[in-house]
């Protein structure tokens, strides 16, 4: 089968990484499809099983990673478990396209680690801890404990940046945006 390439998009909630993606999506000529992550979590208000995520049982989930059939998984939060079905890659491969990820940090660095010359991985760096906060209580999505709970993830998360390939700083969306789709039109060309 013939390797696309795969962009990795990570950071913490809130930085504007799926926006960013999002972006990249749109613009048709980089020939970019969405890896769609399983996760035990439920959906929240307005996502898709299928499109924004696989929503799966606990049990199933555990029965995937029994049967290794993801190419990384984490348990983000406990009971919540996100990853990416080695299939899922193939099938977007197998259509000519490249894979692109909006996924955690500790995900995005497995598949970094797994396919070192076909990836690219991306830091999106938010411009500070408090402007995160703010950007995840305007979402109106979590109760306050679930946001103290990403923020106090976010500085753990925040200490891997010199980890990836490289980072964006996310002060300015536009900017933002403008960096990313220079940085995958370039790498992609490759």
């Amino acid at each position: 089968m013939t390797k696309g390439k795969l962009l990795v998009f990570s950071a913490p909630s809130g930085s504007g990484k799926t926006t960013i993606v999002k972006h990249l999506l749109a613009q048709k000529e980089l020939n970019l499809e969405f890896s769609i992550s399983c996760t035990s979590r439920s959906p929240r208000e307005g996502e898709e099983h299928g499109k924004d995520y696989y929503f799966i049982s606990l049990d199933e989930f555990k029965q995937h990673i029994k049967a290794e059939n993801f190419l990384e998984w984490e348990e983000v939060y406990r009971d919540n478990f996100y990853g990416t079905l080695r299939s899922e890659v193939e099938r977007i491969w197998a259509e000519g396209k490249n894979v692109i990820f909006d996924i955690d940090v500790a995900g995005g660095l497995r598949i970094k680690r797994k396919f070192p010359e076909e990836t690219l991985a991306v830091f999106v760096k938010p411009p500070s801890i408090d402007e995160l906060k703010i950007r995840l209580k305007k979402r109106s999505t979590e109760s306050e404990d679930k946001i103290n709970m990403r923020i106090a993830k976010a500085s753990v998360e925040l200490a891997t940046a010199p980890q990836f390939d490289l980072i964006i700083k996310n002060y300015d969306l536009d900017t933002a945006k403008e960096e990313a789709y220079q940085l995958v039109k370039e790498f992609i060309k490759e």
